[in-house]
């Protein structure tokens, strides 16, 4: 009998310290690629280009009285009995813990309604813009019609779209959104797991329009983020809590958005390093699966 316990102990710290090692190579990984300054450097870069304004400009109205509508609405049926329920594991902490929740839960819907039906072209003009202004018209060539003319107004040369933009809010995100919500029930670490999963979620949909304009299936599209986890969570990480900063989400979506399209400029222009993986070694795994 104590053998056994003592294999289970053993076992027990084998795998705890696997695990410890999975995390400490994603967390260098993350910190290596310097992605989770990217929605940082979005800021600096929208804010210092008044050209990319213009797809927020149009938008702003509908999406703020949008934001203020939810807000006030999860604010006012859903904090308290949130409140009610957390108060019995986060104790006094449990105040905390429900803003958060409630304003996670506020961006989501903000997030559902306003991408799929308000700021979906927006985003796109936003992301091929910045692309533009980055001298990346190569690769945008593939999804878009280009204006004629080296005038500096990146959102000036976007003509017609050629492909389909952003894919909209998915329902596997919700579903996926709803089953974590438990964690918040676990103090503190709970809601830290919660917004990393959020995080990673995010991070995966990012740069939907940058695999779009080159091409990739979905093969290597699930090649690529496997490969770089890391550094795809922590920009999702730190986007989404950006976004759950009342009234000043729509602004970080925007921004975020434009942090996403110099990440992928300087993938392009092979600026950054994310891991070692290369995209022939993508289509080269692509193809033998295709095999």
């Amino acid at each position: 009998m104590s053998s056994s316990v003592e294999n289970v102990k053993a076992k027990a710290k084998e795998v705890a310290a696997e695990d410890f090692d999975k995390a400490k190579h994603l967390v260098q990984s993350a910190a290596k690629s310097g992605a989770y300054l990217y929605p940082i450097k979005g800021i600096y870069y929208f804010l210092g280009h008044k050209s990319l304004w213009k797809p927020l400009l149009s938008k702003l109205a509908p999406t703020l009285t949008l934001s203020t509508g939810v807000i006030a609405f999860m604010f006012i049926f859903a904090y308290l009995p949130q409140a009610a329920a957390l108060a019995f594991v986060n104790g006094p902490l449990s105040a905390i813990t429900t803003i958060l929740l409630t304003l996670s839960e506020s961006s989501t819907i903000i997030n559902l309604i306003s991408r799929t039906f308000l700021l979906q072209d927006a985003l796109v003009d936003t992301f091929d813009g910045t692309l533009v202004a980055r001298n990346q018209t190569e690769v945008l060539a593939e999804g878009r019609q280009l204006k004629a003319g080296n005038f500096q107004d990146p959102i000036g040369k976007l003509g017609k779209l050629l492909k389909s933009p952003f894919e909209k809010f998915s329902p596997t995100a919700l579903v996926r959104y709803v089953m974590y919500l438990p964690l918040n029930f676990i103090p503190i670490i709970g809601t830290v797991l919660f917004v990393l999963l959020q995080g990673r979620s995010r991070g995966n949909s990012v740069h939907t329009r940058y695999f779009q304009l080159k091409k990739w299936n979905n093969s290597q599209r699930e090649a690529w983020l496997k490969e770089n986890t890391a550094p795809y969570t922590a920009f999702g990480t730190v986007a989404t809590l950006l976004e759950l900063i009342p009234f000043a989400s729509i602004l970080f979506s925007f921004t975020n958005t434009v942090g996403a399209a110099l990440w992928a400029a300087d993938i392009e222009a092979n600026n950054v390093m994310m891991t070692e993986m290369t995209v022939p070694r993508i289509n080269k795994e692509a193809s033998k699966k295709a095999e």
